[in-house]
């Protein structure tokens, strides 16, 4: 019984924290801000509740990188570049490159492999970055996760995987 004394007071407390914060009731406190009121649809399209909103743009891709590499690579920044690909990259593409990580069963890919020359063939070191960078379907983006000079180390590390 005497638990309870102290569960439920602590319990109401912690509830209430979760509500966020409580508008201002002083007198002369500014006014809490409310939403702007949604636009009414133009005469001719009346909108109705059962009609679904129109999808949302996607956000625009990274900036448009360079078709070439501007990074030299070094003995460090390709470590850390065997680094990120073992952390970020490995499940899905592979420890070695060849598309069949640990997750590629599970979530129904098919991969190609980076060993193989004709994989990149026809992708510039700008369109790499740019897949790297942004994602692609089912592959996660490293946008800012990522500096850019580790972005195009990354772009070194699968250019090497094809010419062993």
């Amino acid at each position: 019984m005497l638990k309870l004394l102290f569960v439920l007071p602590s319990l109401m407390f912690l509830a209430l924290l979760s509500q966020g914060p409580a508008a201002p009731s002083a007198p002369g406190a500014p006014p809490a801000q409310t939403a702007p009121p949604a636009q009414a649809a133009p005469p001719d399209q009346t909108a109705t509740p059962d009609q679904a909103a129109p999808p949302a743009q996607a956000a625009p891709p990274a900036q448009a990188a360079p078709q070439n590499n501007p990074v030299k690579p070094t003995a460090e920044s390709q470590a850390h570049a065997k680094e990120t690909y073992k952390i970020d990259c490995a499940m899905c593409h592979g420890e070695n490159g060849n598309g069949k990580g640990d997750l590629v069963g599970d979530m129904g890919l098919s991969l190609k492999d980076l060993r193989d020359p004709a994989t990149l063939a026809d992708k510039s070191d700008g369109d790499l970055y740019t897949l790297i960078h942004d994602g692609k379907g089912k592959m996660p983006a490293e946008g800012d996760r990522s500096k850019p000079d580790d972005v195009w180390n990354l772009v070194v590390l699968l250019r090497s995987m094809a010419k062993k």
